[in-house]
């Protein structure tokens, strides 16, 4: 029995981190997993959520199982943080919403979801995208396909390229879109650019699938959410999985949500009620915890001011941490190399496939720790570890 199972190499991301655990060296750095890193190098306790843990911890709920969609005061708080829909209006009742384990969750409901609904589709994601993108959808039955989206010769978004490649595909299509900080380019389209993409999808009949990971990193709340407002404006029907593990460092909670934007109230009843059969067949129903935790947040107004502040100063902390890794970068003979994608990306990750040509060699003689794709975690980047990062991107680059 089992005898036949194969092999399975392990994740390429998570693998890493086994290795950069057992590494003695005291001068290492870990570039790879996407967690945010505050300047000490460590995952932090938000102070509002620390605050909101505990008031959950102050007011116990009587145990039992949450509905399958999940807690209902969290889902409406999402519907509030991501839409600007306010319980009772027009726009709330047209959104469909549910809890889920993390984006990951989120986006494997929705799968699920769409496999049932159209079963004929196919899904394209971009190229690249997150690896889990792609297993997702393809342990969900469909046929998987790419588009392009990342120029490696000048480091921007492969616009006109992505655009053909839409107007070619069979009407309703599954396209998965990054409504900000593409993982793992670092690489967003303008609004001007989201507005002829949306035109492109309604004329081909096709159906939006956004990811939305890093909510604030790129810009802020307000403008990472250009997408989600252009689609809602356009009357154009989306799916939104959305994950809290970054935004409130919650990463061990799995705590997210999958929303569905609906022609009308009727149909946004009938999609939750196909989003529960879909938990139904997976998990059944969320845990309780982090989304105490979140709604505690959005719901108390000194709490939210509290949490925006953190968030609008994690994305600083990255920001500083590109431009002193490009100073330090300036500093060293790097044979002509282009570094000028730190400042041109935004987000967790910075993209560069030719430095991703040199990951052994930085894990092997540095100690600096990045995936084979180009793509660095920014956020690994701190005061103490910059000039080790930026001497070993030099040597490699140089070619020395």
């Amino acid at each position: 029995m089992f005898a036949h199972t194969p092999h399975h190499p392990g994740d390429p991301i998570l693998s890493i981190q086994g290795h950069y655990r057992d590494d003695t060296r005291p001068a290492k750095a870990n570039l790879t997993i996407g967690f945010y890193y505050d300047e000490q190098g460590r995952v932090p306790d938000l102070a509002s959520v620390v605050t909101a843990r505990d008031t959950v911890a102050a007011h116990p709920r009587t145990p039992g199982y949450l509905p399958m969609g999940g807690d209902p005061s969290y889902c409406a708080a999402m519907k509030t943080m991501l839409f600007d829909a306010e319980p009772g209006s027009p726009l709330f009742e047209r959104i469909a919403t549910i809890q889920t384990l993390g984006g990951s969750g989120a986006l494997k409901v929705g799968a699920d979801l769409l496999k049932g609904l159209y079963p004929q589709a196919s899904v394209h994601v971009p190229g690249p995208t997150w690896d889990n993108h792609r297993s997702i959808f393809q342990g969900a039955g469909f046929e998987v396909g790419t588009y392009p989206y990342f120029d490696a010769e000048t480091g921007t978004v492969a616009y006109d390229a992505l655009l053909s490649h839409l107007e070619s595909l069979p009407e309703y299509s599954v396209v998965l879109l990054h409504a900000c900080c593409h993982n793992p380019t670092g690489t967003d389209l303008t609004p001007e650019q989201w507005d002829e993409v949306i035109r492109v999808l309604q004329r081909r009949h096709l159906l939006p699938f956004l990811d939305l990971a890093y909510l604030g990193f790129a810009h802020g709340v307000d403008e990472d959410r250009y997408l989600l407002r252009a689609l809602v404006q356009a009357e154009q029907p989306f799916l939104l999985a959305q994950s809290c593990s970054k935004i409130f460092s919650l990463y061990a909670e799995r705590i997210g949500s999958l929303s569905v934007f609906c022609a009308d109230a009727e149909l946004a009843r009938r999609l939750h009620g196909q989003l529960e059969a879909a938990v139904r067949r997976n998990y059944s129903s969320p845990p309780a915890y982090g989304a105490r935790i979140v709604d505690t947040v959005l719901r108390t107004p000194e709490l939210l001011l509290q949490w925006q502040d953190e968030l609008n100063g994690m994305r600083e902390r990255i920001r500083q941490a590109r431009v002193a890794l490009g100073e330090a970068l300036a500093r060293h003979d790097t044979g002509g190399y282009d570094w000028g994608f730190l400042q041109r990306q935004n987000g967790l990750f910075s993209y560069d496939p030719g430095l991703g040509k040199t990951a052994d060699r930085l894990r092997d003689e540095f100690g600096v720790y990045i995936l084979p794709t180009g793509r660095i975690c920014v956020a690994g980047v701190t005061s103490d570890n910059t000039e080790t990062i930026a001497r070993a991107f030099a040597t490699v680059m140089a070619g020395r």
